[in-house]
């Protein structure tokens, strides 16, 4: 987000001061002090913090309060500058910082209204989670006024130093996660897009859950709204990107009489990563796991009676209502009574090194108006589109439901905590030292008049509007299952008879069934078993299309030894063997030449992989393989004798003649870039983590690539970040593992030291290291 010119400068600035003595020196002094004593205020007693040799710490102090300073005051010791980019993304103040090209970003942010949201949830909580939250504000800015030396290197590249933080910088943190999980509006104007100039029975096709009575009637006004801007505004961050899995099984199919739990949720890569691991213990628990740099909460873990981990659900929480504008009156749009007027409000963005920007926002009874995030000039055509969604209300109380969960003894407690969340939809799966497992899906969940969340709908008639919420006790939840473990991964959780609508954005059944594959082969569990299960590299799409796909006999002989290659692979993602790399190349080529043909345009953000349209294709629709101006295909061999050739050229193109030196870890590399040095020349080859890795589109060590990436096309920059596997015989010992490492910093030794061991899965054993360094923080009155 940065001008070149500035970071080149930038940059320029560091370089000199690292080559002399004394601004080396000065750089290093922005690493925390990890040793000693320092007297701070608000603390009820001292509070111990004990890191291990990976600089993972155990947190000690005289109460919950005390424990959520201390993991404030470690957060800011380690992490400072991301949980600064993280508040000010989800404020809208970016541009204070990068200048001009983060206006985009902010304009969108603001329209949305995630901090005031935040902002205006904090007095909703309860006492004690309000205590918890101002304790970690005061943690970190403890830090703030206690440090000394140098703030970490991304501060002084950009010239400013960060404000206090505040109990809202915390909770905007569950807002951002809120948009990115919760984000299928992005696939909203997508499928708009599509149906502008795609048939439904196309549509229906390209999405094989496609619902026969969705209102593709509205093409011809999706024609007037600006849908490729605002889909082109979104951030990355948001819409759903599927890659995680957990699983629970009980004590009578383990080992050790127990139940074993075992998550590792998949989020995007960087440097830092988005997990931190850490213990917190008082005289009344201790609580260990991955939490977030920002947050008071262990987000995914275990404390000494429970364990508990997340996927996505999916669920669609979020639509998107084509307002009508009063042609009488521009300020007002119509709704089922009548004219109303939007309620609008300003909000002015500073921009470093430029005038301040305003923006008008404004909000319908649905919510926000998506297209204020675009420059003033976009001319309407009598329509706006308003996104409405369960988070972004003022009564937002997912913060109480994750501090109570943390704290909970037994299912009933846990299942009592979750009654409070809000966003996003988790399938959580739970265990406890008692024996009891148990799966629920908590979330606030629209129920609708009619119709299904699945692309804009009419607001004006107030057809599609929301009557209520899922009740809690009907979302879908079990305890002890006959079969004796709970699976999700991103996989569709309710039968058809299911009575409500959840959604239709599930990821495919693949890794969810080789789950139970795995169960199934290893009928006694282990932390062992479970970890050698998250390190399953076996591809079901493989296995599925590669009998489709090198069933032809091509001409050429390096496609020839291609194929005879791909008949003998055993589908599994590894990275030293070259099959997995021709797959993916040739698949990638495949689905894109027959997306574009069929197409236009309209595949532009429609192509990825997309395993079952492309077996759909194969074996169903053979036309979509041939060119749309000759007649039909009558089979799908040509197209895929052409792609095949094509991606081995692009092969040897990229790397080398001889296909014996290709493998899938020279070019599936996971790369964990910082977000600022990953932007400037020089720095970006010094403070930046990447590995070869193993895993692909569907497998257990999810491995999506970015095959739209034209440079690096399968590049990982998704995966797996944290990995825990815990028994329940003895929760102290789980097994844990995150990237890149526990620190920021780029100076730091722990700021990328676990890449390997991640990569490898060799986990940590936190409960179980010794202290190296110990830093109390005393009451200063």
């Amino acid at each position: 987000m940065l001008r070149l010119i500035l970071f080149a400068a930038g940059a320029l600035v560091i370089l000199l001061m690292v080559a002399g003595g004394g601004g080396w020196l000065y750089l290093r002094s922005s690493l925390p002090q990890v040793d000693g004593e320092i007297a701070v205020s608000s603390l009820h007693g001292p509070v111990r913090i004990a890191r291990d040799a990976d600089g993972v710490p155990l947190i000690e102090g005289r109460d919950d309060e005390d424990a959520a300073f201390g993991l404030g005051f470690a957060h800011a010791q380690d992490r400072l500058f991301q949980m600064e980019l993280q508040r000010r993304y989800g404020a809208g103040r970016l541009a204070e910082i990068f200048g001009a090209q983060a206006v985009p970003t902010d304009r969108q942010m603001r329209v949305l209204g995630l901090y005031r949201s935040a902002a205006a949830t904090f007095p909703k909580l309860s006492e004690p989670v309000r205590r918890a939250l101002e304790a970690y504000s005061a943690g970190v800015n403890a830090f703030l006024t206690t440090r000394s030396g140098a703030l970490p290197p991304e501060f002084l590249l950009l010239r400013f130093s960060p404000e206090p933080w505040t109990p809202a910088d915390s909770l905007v943190w569950g807002k951002l996660m809120d948009l990115e999980l919760a984000g299928n509006y992005r696939g909203e104007l997508l499928r708009a897009r599509l149906a502008r100039t795609v048939s439904s029975d196309d549509l229906a096709f390209l999405y094989p859950s496609y619902p026969k009575n969705a209102p593709t009637t509205l093409a011809a006004i999706y024609r007037q709204l600006p849908l490729r801007r605002l889909y082109a505004a979104l951030p990355e961050q948001v819409g759903l990107h599927f890659a995680s899995n957990n699983w629970v099984v009980d004590g009578a199919h383990t080992t050790s009489g127990k139940p074993v739990l075992a998550n590792d949720p998949h989020l995007r890569f960087g440097a830092p990563g988005f997990w931190y691991l850490a213990r917190l213990k008082t005289p009344e628990r201790e609580i260990a796991g991955g939490t977030v740099a920002g947050a008071p909460f262990v987000v995914i873990g275990h404390n000494d009676r429970i364990a508990w981990g997340f996927t996505t659900t999916g669920s669609d929480v979020e639509d998107l209502f084509v307002e009508k504008i009063d042609p009488a009156d521009p300020t007002h749009y119509v709704t089922p009574e009548g004219s109303a007027s939007f309620v609008t409000r300003e909000e002015t963005i500073a921009v470093k090194g430029s005038a301040p920007v305003t923006v008008t926002v404004r909000s319908t009874r649905h919510g926000p108006v998506l297209s204020d995030a675009l420059p003033d000039n976009v001319a309407e055509k009598g329509y706006v589109l308003a996104l409405q969604t369960t988070f972004l209300g003022d009564d937002d109380t997912s913060a109480e439901a994750l501090w109570r969960m943390n704290r909970a003894a037994d299912w009933n407690g846990f299942r009592s905590a979750l009654r409070d969340l809000v966003a996003a939809q988790q399938n959580t799966v739970y265990a406890d030292t008692g024996g009891v497992i148990g799966f629920i899906a908590p979330a606030r969940i629209p129920i609708r008049k009619t119709g299904n969340g699945w692309m804009p709908v009419p607001g004006w008639t107030g057809e599609y509007d929301w009557t209520g919420w899922v009740p809690f006790d009907a979302l879908p939840q079990g305890v002890d299952p006959k079969s004796g473990h709970f699976v999700s991964a991103n996989n569709k959780i309710v039968p058809d008879s299911y009575p409500y609508f959840l959604s239709r954005d599930w990821d495919l059944p693949d890794r969810a069934e080789r789950i139970e594959e795995r169960l199934a082969e290893a009928p006694q569990q282990s932390q062992e078993a479970s970890a050698s299960i998250q390190a399953d590299t076996l591809s079901i799409m493989a296995r599925q299309l590669v009998p489709l796909m090198a069933g032809i006999d091509p001409q050429a002989a390096d496609a020839k030894e291609a194929v005879a290659r791909l008949r003998q692979w055993d589908f599994r993602m590894d990275r030293d063997k070259v099959e997995p790399l021709i797959f993916t190349a040739w698949l990638r080529n495949f689905a894109h030449d027959v997306l574009f043909a069929r197409l236009g345009e309209a595949a532009e953000d429609y192509w990825d992989l997309r395993p079952q349209v492309m077996e759909a294709v194969l074996r169903e629709r053979p036309e979509w393989c041939g060119d749309p101006t000759n007649p039909p295909a009558t089979n799908c061999n040509a197209r895929l004798e052409a792609t095949l050739d094509a991606a081995l050229a692009e092969l040897r193109r990229d790397y080398g003649s001889d296909s014996n030196t290709w493998n899938w870890g020279r070019a599936h590399i996971a790369e964990l870039t910082n977000p600022v040095f990953s932007r400037v020349p020089v720095l970006r080859d010094w403070f930046h983590a990447e590995i070869p890795t193993a895993g692909g589109y569907d497998t257990i060590d999810r491995g999506a690539t970015s095959i739209r990436d034209p440079v690096h096309p399968f590049a990982q920059r998704f995966g797996a970040g944290l990995r825990i596997v815990t028994d329940l015989a003895s929760p102290a010992d789980s097994w844990m593992i995150a990237a890149p490492g526990q620190s920021g910093n780029p100076l730091s030794p722990h700021f990328a030291d676990l890449v390997e061991r991640w990569r490898d899965f060799r986990y940590l054993k936190p409960g179980r290291a010794e202290a190296v360094a110990t830093l109390t923080l005393v009451s200063s009155r």
